[in-house]
């Protein structure tokens, strides 16, 4: 991986975590510097990744896969890490999923070729600019998202009158609460549209949803939401089936991170009466989890009996671990019972939650848990407020604190520090959000 992407011949103290003073290093250096995010010597605030907890859940969601006869193409868009893209692919993903041209851009370039672009991309401008994209990658296979007939033509149409694209795969998607088509009559006009115009080169290739976007405060309306959409997708997959025939390869693709047990439900149908079609799931961010929404999502599932291995009911909130972290240094201590630390609005997300204070070390030694007595109650740019809960915190303690949402965590760092479990860096991961 080349550290030409962060504007650097190598790494150094531009950068949040690298030791400030320290000579620059080149990012495969780094692993074999010994740093700890709470050594003194690395700069605070930083971001890492708890190694052995990811190849944990990694392990975990691919044998789920395989044991329920399912692919996966996790979702890109959560670390923008063409690393960690890398890896689930040699793990068993099907291929990766991404949300925009750009995130295609990127895995691209990196060398990972089989995409599901999971959106709709905008108009005729923007699919001409798909297709300069893929006409320098011959070798891509990427299967789009497109729920109106405008669309569907103006891939017709540009992949007719150009001979140096490679093929691309049209995804009917049907939605709710988002895109994608709501009604099979809409969804017919839009295989009309492909049928009358496909080739070789551009095909429908599918069905797509996504389940998330349906959810509500109501966890029983969610179900019934999300089991309708599953009901519209399984209609959609058996009218394209009857319009391509028997023997077309086709994907069927949805799940995210939380409901992908009702996805799987809802489509099994299909997957058991068709041999031909591919069941492919996109979740991103199970893979790094977090001590928010995706802890709460999860104790949903839990809650429904939704997860199992070799056959059995286990709970997933004991199988799948946080892995992303926010290390801050305490500023001040203005007041008893209150602790200024240096991470705020600028380092962690707050969309579904305020971060939590773990634990803290002094003088690069672990000196305890801050659960449940410490809480965040409110960040500003650069600054976390911490209420103690009695804990006697210090000028100059390493507070470790978890997250809520990574999807809109990470984009906020350029290098993801991966740690082994002696919370050493064993690596640096770049991010590319553009």
């Amino acid at each position: 991986m080349s550290d030409l992407h962060l504007g650097l011949a190598a790494i150094d103290d531009r950068v949040r975590g690298f030791p400030a003073g320290h000579a620059p290093l080149r990012l495969a250096e780094i692993s074999h510097q010994g740093w700890k995010p709470y050594d003194g010597a690395m700069s605070l605030p930083l971001i890492s990744l708890d190694r052995p907890a990811f190849d944990g859940n990694v392990a975990a969601m691919m044998r789920y896969v395989r044991e329920q006869g399912v692919a996966i193409a996790p979702h890109a868009k959560t670390p923008m890490s063409t690393d960690l893209a890398a890896a689930l692919v040699a793990a068993g993903a099907w291929g990766t999923t991404v949300a925009d041209i750009r995130q295609a851009s990127v895995l691209l370039k990196a060398g990972l070729n089989r995409l599901i672009l999971a959106n709709e991309i905008g108009g005729p401008s923007a699919v001409r600019r798909l297709a300069a994209l893929l006409a320098r990658h011959p070798e891509a296979r990427l299967h789009v998202f497109v729920d109106s007939m405008d669309l569907a033509a103006s891939f017709m149409e540009t992949w007719r009158d150009r001979e140096d694209l490679p093929p691309i795969g049209l995804l009917v998607e049907v939605g709710a609460a988002r895109g994608g088509a709501r009604s099979i009559k809409t969804v017919e006009a839009i295989v009309d549209t492909i049928f009358s115009g496909e080739t070789e080169k551009v095909s429908l290739s599918g069905v797509g949803a996504y389940e998330g976007a349906a959810a509500t405060a109501d966890p029983v309306e969610t179900i019934e939401r999300i089991d309708a959409l599953m009901a519209l997708t399984v209609e959609t997959h058996r009218l394209v089936r009857a319009r391509v025939g028997s023997k077309r390869p086709l994907i069927l693709t949805a799940g995210g991170s939380v409901f992908f047990d009702r996805v799987i439900a809802g489509l099994d149908a299909v997957r058991a009466g068709d041999a031909a079609t591919t069941l492919i799931l996109r979740s991103g961010a199970i893979f790094f989890h977090d001590h928010g929404v995706y802890e709460r999502g999860l104790a949903a599932l839990d809650a429904r009996a939704g997860f199992a291995l070799g056959g059995n009911i286990v709970s997933i909130s004991s199988v799948f671990k946080p892995t992303l972290r926010i290390w801050a240094e305490v500023l001040s201590c203005p007041e008893p019972g209150l602790v200024i630390c240096g991470m705020g609005l600028r380092d962690v997300a707050i969309d579904q939650g305020l971060p939590r204070p773990l634990g803290f070390y002094r003088d690069v030694r672990f000196c305890g848990a801050l659960q449940p007595a410490a809480t965040v109650s409110k960040l500003n740019d650069q600054h976390a407020f911490v209420t103690t809960g009695g804990v006697d915190l210090q000028i100059g303690d390493v507070v470790e604190f978890g997250i809520s949402h990574p999807c809109t965590c990470l984009d906020r760092h350029a290098l993801l520090y991966s740690l082994d479990a002696e919370h050493s860096v064993i690596g640096a991961l770049p991010t590319q959000f553009g």
